[in-house]
């Protein structure tokens, strides 16, 4: 139990220091002006595709690989993606008079997280 605690933190601090890269490479090199906005958006999505391969991946072999399906699926993925965050972001759009922007981001993030799960899994299921 305590190793599946350990691989949990483990992998959520990497996950968050992941998502910290991309949001800060965003705010260099972004030429739009979300680019917290676009962080987010690409963190989430990556995720997304991360945690459908991991659970493709890890289909009956929950017994053998509980350690690594922590770290990957609960740890990294929990700290890659950030549903607060995205919140946030959102309510700070909407705060600022950017109601386009703010239902696009919700809109585009649904569709594009669950099309990326779904399409990952469907084709290796």
């Amino acid at each position: 139990m305590t190793l599946n605690i350990l691989a949990i933190f483990i992998g959520g601090g990497l996950g968050s220091l992941c998502r910290f890269g991309i949001s800060k490479l965003m705010i260099k090199l972004s030429a739009t002006d979300f680019p917290l906005v676009l962080g987010t958006f690409i963190s989430n999505m990556l995720s997304c595709i991360v945690i459908a391969l991991a659970v493709v991946y890890f289909t009956g072999k929950m017994s053998e690989s509980m350690m690594l399906k922590l770290f990957i699926i609960t740890g990294f993925c929990g700290g890659f993606s950030t549903f607060s965050t995205f919140s946030l972001e959102t309510f700070e759009l909407i705060k600022h008079g950017h109601y386009t922007v703010a239902i696009m981001n919700v809109v585009i993030s649904v569709i594009v997280g669950i099309s990326l799960i779904f399409f990952i899994a469907k084709n290796h299921a």
